[in-house]
């Protein structure tokens, strides 16, 4: 069983920063590629960033790119997403969310274990 907590959520105002964190368990965490997905009220959950299990390979959905960074730490079973320029539209729950190593994919459908989520509220 393929354990993933998030945390690092909380309230912002626009323009700000988060660190969201995924500790992974019963994994090896090595094996798995990595992804950051976020749902928000009335809308169907959305890719935001991906990682490959070696860390050299990222891929990130266009709202994104050039505010948020994901980063892996293997030894420490970790995945982070650095969150910065901070803009009300990015207010979603986040998950986290681990698929064998195959294809840096931004499918959700393609992802094996997800985490339970953590809220990111961004103010005006």
């Amino acid at each position: 069983q393929v354990q993933l907590v998030e945390s690092g959520g909380g309230l912002v105002q626009a323009g700000g920063s988060l660190r969201l964190n995924c500790a992974a368990s019963r994994i090896t965490f090595s094996n798995y590629n990595m992804g950051w997905f976020r749902q928000a009220p009335g809308k169907e959950r959305e890719f935001v960033a991906a990682i490959s299990s070696s860390g050299g390979t990222t891929k990130y959905a266009d709202p994104v790119k050039g505010r948020f960074t994901i980063i892996r730490d293997n030894a420490k079973n970790t995945v982070y997403l650095q969150m910065n320029s901070l803009k009300p539209e990015d207010t979603a729950v986040y998950y986290c969310a681990s698929r064998r190593a195959f294809v840096v994919s931004r499918s959700s459908d393609q992802y094996d274990y997800w985490g339970q989520g953590t809220q990111v509220t961004v103010s005006s």
